[in-house]
């Protein structure tokens, strides 16, 4: 534990308890309860613990390449009002440009987002934070580009 910043460094060791945890959870066979456990974590530290939200979302993305997880898709047919493609965007920042994009949204719009790998993780932080105000559609799985229709609802 860090003295001069003792607040940081519980909020790392818990971090570092909770990846732990969700990782075993996940290699057990669990792995959507794992990816909804880190996510509720994700959510409670990404504003104000950034390094610990770091390590977090690295655990999710391992996560997310474990088979058996299944996303649940709206069927809908709308397409969304903007593209937001974080391809050219360094890892670390993309999370915080789509929470950012998904904020602006108005009450029905939608966004495109393009990514280069199957954003699982993300789906399971907005689900954390935006329970029952976001629907996810998937438009296109790999395995160069993964887009999804993003909406606010």
């Amino acid at each position: 534990m860090r003295p001069d910043r003792p607040d940081e460094s519980v909020c790392d060791d818990l971090a570092a308890a909770l990846a732990r945890t969700a990782l075993a959870l996940g290699r057990a066979g669990r792995p959507t309860e794992a990816l909804r456990l880190t996510a509720t974590g994700y959510a409670a530290v990404r504003r104000r613990h950034p390094a610990a939200a770091r390590r977090l979302n690295g655990v999710m993305h391992r996560l997310a390449r474990l088979p058996d997880i299944a996303i649940p898709t709206d069927e809908e047919s709308q397409m969304p009002d903007t593209v937001l493609d974080v391809r050219t965007e360094a890892p670390a920042r993309r999370h915080e440009l789509i929470f950012d994009t998904f904020a602006a949204l108005p009450p029905g719009a939608a966004f495109e987002l393009v990514n280069d790998h199957d954003p699982k993780p993300l789906y399971y932080q907005l689900e954390a934070e935006q329970t029952g105000r976001f629907s996810w559609q998937y438009l296109e799985q790999g395995p160069e580009a993964w887009r999804v229709r993003i909406a606010r609802t």
